[in-house]
């Protein structure tokens, strides 16, 4: 449920700057890269509603709270904790395939992003010798990441309703305070963007991803 909850946030801010940047995609590269992409996020989240049928990994007593490892926390923890160390890694930013890979990036994107939500790093490489603009290159990654959300969120609506309808329906106010957080940071983002540097944005995202990610990894989240 959470996956999904942010999924729609994800979503739908996504369909925010699909409005302001779509005709400047690249529908050539839309065509090889995210469509093999939405394919490949239908397996994904499959896979995702998966590990959540599995039972707990382990049970452990910390400071007096009982904890449980699930598959499905410690397989998306440890994507983001994977996904925040290739952030980090400067070897992993120079890193860009040729154009000829773009249906194959699209799949393990695709794939990755609808098992755990994490695209964009491998989006990224896969994008940058596509001999696109700057402009381009952004369009093209949100034109993307919006099919790939879409498919995967077919997949996590299917599971809710045969499953967790009732729960799901009290995530509705977290899902829309959530996307408004989501636009604003979007808004108030664009204007501090060029007082900061790419590293530092890196840095923070990356920070908070192996905080989050090893918390659920760990059953603490």
């Amino acid at each position: 449920l959470a996956v999904a909850a942010t999924a729609v946030v994800h979503f739908t801010n996504n369909l925010f700057k699909f409005g302001l940047m779509a005709r400047k995609a690249d529908w050539s590269v839309v065509a090889r890269f995210s469509v093999p992409a939405a394919v490949a996020a239908f397996l994904g989240a499959g896979s995702l509603a998966f590990f959540n049928q599995l039972p707990p990994l382990w049970h452990y007593t910390l400071a007096s709270t009982n904890y449980e490892i699930t598959a499905v926390k410690a397989v998306i923890g440890s994507l983001i904790v994977l996904f925040a160390l290739l952030e980090l890694s400067s070897r992993f930013q120079a890193l860009a395939f040729p154009a000829h890979w773009l249906p194959v990036g699209g799949v393990l994107s695709g794939f990755f992003g609808g098992l755990s939500g994490n695209q964009g790093a491998l989006r990224s490489a896969f994008l940058l010798k596509a001999g696109l603009s700057k402009e381009a290159f952004v369009a093209t990654g949100i034109v993307s990441a919006v099919i790939v959300d879409a498919a995967r969120l077919v997949v996590y609506g299917t599971a809710i309703l045969a499953t967790e309808f009732s729960q799901a329906q009290e995530l509705i106010l977290p899902v829309v305070v959530g996307s408004i957080c989501a636009f604003i940071g979007s808004f108030f983002g664009k204007r501090l963007l060029p007082k900061v540097t790419l590293r530092t944005v890196q840095l923070i995202v990356a920070i908070a991803m192996l905080g989050i990610g090893s918390g659920l990894a760990l059953g603490l989240l």
